[in-house]
């Protein structure tokens, strides 16, 4: 496996193109909220127009800032880009992440916390930018109201991963302050079953209750805290798996 990061230049903001982010007008919020209050857990395909689909796709492979994450000994995240990456021992590296993988919570993947970089002023043309700005819409936190009965979403947050041969993030929860539904947005194309990075579920034994394979332009709600995971991507595997993932949040202290 390799650790390498991609390189990208932000001082050079991919231009939008013309493409207005927006729900697809053929999604209804109440078709969906049934099996989410049933279940737990929804799957809403085709969420956007495919054109604009496949134009942030596109975006998330060729022009984002992608750096490697992992925990560190405490548990904390750590992001290394190319640079950082070239000065240390990678193969190290690795082996100090399977070791904590062994022992408790870890992961390996590359990500972008969108916010954090397009979401700047000086990035308001990139497509990630706008991406962020509609996942924090009106249109679209109703609509996520609607479908998961959380009445108080005040702000959604966004992380891009990208999980490439033996990139893994174990099993966990969710359980840390606000949160009460995570949601992702499948940019993967051209999957197959035995490549794995599912999504996976599990009951407190461990078993398996539910497996979601990586799919395109398909949002997934589910509520947290729940345990879940996403399964080690196969070492034969040829495709990307790209994900925007984050939680719907109530930021605001309500009254009591």
């Amino acid at each position: 496996m390799t650790l390498a990061s991609p390189a990208v230049n932000l001082a050079s903001p991919a231009v939008n193109e013309g493409f207005v982010l927006r729900l697809n007008p053929a999604l209804n919020a109440e078709d969906y909220a049934d099996v989410f209050k049933r279940d737990g857990i929804v799957q809403i395909r085709d969420f956007f127009e495919v054109p604009l689909a496949d134009h942030l796709a596109t975006v998330l492979k060729e022009r984002t800032f992608w750096r490697l994450t992992y925990p560190d000994e405490k548990g904390q995240p750590v992001a290394l880009d190319s640079q950082d990456l070239a000065k240390i021992d990678t193969n190290q590296l690795w082996n100090e992440i399977v070791k904590r993988a062994s022992k408790g919570f870890a992961y390996i993947y590359l990500s972008c916390y969108l916010e954090g970089i397009y979401g700047p002023p000086e990035q308001a043309e990139h497509p990630l930018h706008q991406l962020v700005k509609f996942l924090n819409s009106p249109a679209f936190r109703d609509f996520a109201r609607k479908v998961t009965g959380q009445e108080r979403v005040d702000k959604v947050d966004a992380n891009a991963t990208w999980y490439r041969p033996a990139d893994f993030l174990n099993i966990h929860t969710d359980r840390v302050g606000l949160r009460q539904t995570a949601y992702t947005l499948g940019f993967t194309r051209h999957w197959r079953a035995d490549w794995g990075g599912q999504l996976l579920f599990h009951d407190e034994a461990g078993d398996i209750t539910r497996g979601l394979m990586p799919a395109f332009n398909v949002l997934t709600l589910f509520k947290v805290p729940r345990l879940h995971s996403v399964a080690p991507v196969a070492l034969y595997a040829t495709e990307p798996r790209f994900v925007v993932s984050g939680w719907l949040l109530e930021d605001k202290v309500q009254p009591t």
